[in-house]
């Protein structure tokens, strides 16, 4: 067996709103993350995950944000492209670990939501997926409670 890993880091930061998307769930907040995109900050870092896991560069590379057809785009449709990419390449998904950096909102209210929407993205078994998160104690841009960045580390095999 083969086997590779990769990493995905991605941010975004808040901005007027009611509601934010994480991993493709829609979660209620006094304020929304802004970006090209839909800014679902989860899916980018996963995404970009998988194409450093298959040496394909980042989500910047294939959907760069000065192109305007991907704005507002949902994030969905990255991360399967992304995953048709590693299949070509005759990988599957062994495990994925995602880690929000975050003071706000509170991640584990809706941690088994995103892990079952992830699981569900990717068709893979629910125990493959996990998901938590961590403050910065108030210090830096999350712990002004600017933004949100997200750490994806992704193991992929080949048979």
């Amino acid at each position: 067996m083969d086997f590779r890993f990769g990493n995905g880091f991605d941010v975004h930061k808040f901005g007027d709103g009611k509601f934010l998307l994480l991993c493709g769930v829609k979660i209620p907040f006094s304020k929304s993350l802004i970006g090209h995109s839909d800014a679902d900050v989860g899916l980018h870092s996963v995404t970009d995950a998988i194409f450093g896991a298959i040496g394909m560069g980042d989500i910047g590379i294939h959907f760069p944000p000065t192109v305007s057809k991907w704005k507002n785009k949902d994030s969905t449709f990255f991360l399967k492209y992304a995953e048709k990419l590693m299949k070509s390449e005759c990988y599957s998904i062994n495990n994925i670990d995602i880690t929000f950096i975050c003071e706000l909102p509170r991640i584990n209210h809706y941690s088994d939501k995103m892990k079952t929407n992830l699981s569900s993205i990717l068709d893979l078994n629910r125990s493959q997926v996990s998901i938590k998160a961590t403050t910065t104690e108030g210090l830096g841009f999350t712990g002004r409670e600017e933004g949100i960045a997200c750490l994806t580390t992704i193991g992929i095999k080949s048979p």
